[in-house]
């Protein structure tokens, strides 16, 4: 049995300047096989956002967020970012930087229900890495042999991502792991395989 707690913060990676302009930590995605999915939000719905956000602080994130909750499976393709640059003046390096740097947004499609597994230094001294693996084992995912700072696999049905992050900031219950947004303390291969297993018989959304 492990505990169950919600989320309090989601630190990430500092940006790099380097001669004007901002790098970001490696981050490696592998998607197995290619499935054709919709995340590009109509023209109206992003116009209507930029108004409704137009002048707020912190206006370029509430679109963004936004946006991506709009988006079918949850993240915010290149073209998103470049219509949302476009309309809103802002350069394209800058939305995508944002969009690249805060935890909550995705590049790439979501699956159904996400896997989070902290890779923080507490966590990982308490064995999140052979819970990655193994949950990556169970679903049938490969990552190619990528060693990177940040990981997310995605199964080709689209029902399953798992990923890794920075920290949770819950490192008394390490370790820590997310299940569709709920924390997870204490984890154990047994309970993550369980739980997984539970979603599967589930069936899709």
């Amino acid at each position: 049995m492990w505990s169950q707690h919600r989320a309090t913060c989601r630190p990430g990676s500092q940006p790099v300047r380097d001669a004007g302009f901002v790098s970001w930590g490696k981050r490696a995605v592998a998607t197995v096989g290619e499935t054709v999915v919709g995340g590009i939000v109509d023209q109206d719905s992003l116009d209507r956002i930029i108004s409704e956000q137009t002048g707020r602080p912190g206006a370029l994130l509430g679109i963004l967020q936004q946006l991506q909750e709009l988006s079918q499976n949850k993240y915010l393709p290149m073209d998103t970012l470049e219509r949302v640059a476009t309309r809103t003046g802002i350069p394209q390096s800058q939305v995508f930087s944002v969009a690249s740097f805060y935890a909550l947004f995705n590049l790439d499609p979501q699956g159904d229900h996400t896997v989070a597994i902290c890779r923080g230094t507490a966590c990982h001294t308490r064995g999140s890495r052979p819970l990655l693996e193994r949950v990556k084992l169970q679903l049938g995912l490969r990552d190619a042999g990528i060693d990177a700072d940040k990981v997310s696999l995605t199964t080709p049905d689209l029902r399953f991502t798992v990923r890794t992050v920075a920290c949770f900031g819950q490192c008394a219950l390490a370790p820590v792991v997310e299940v569709d947004h709920a924390i997870r303390g204490h984890v154990t291969e047994q309970a993550l395989i369980r739980e997984v297993e539970e979603l599967r018989r589930e069936g899709p959304r």
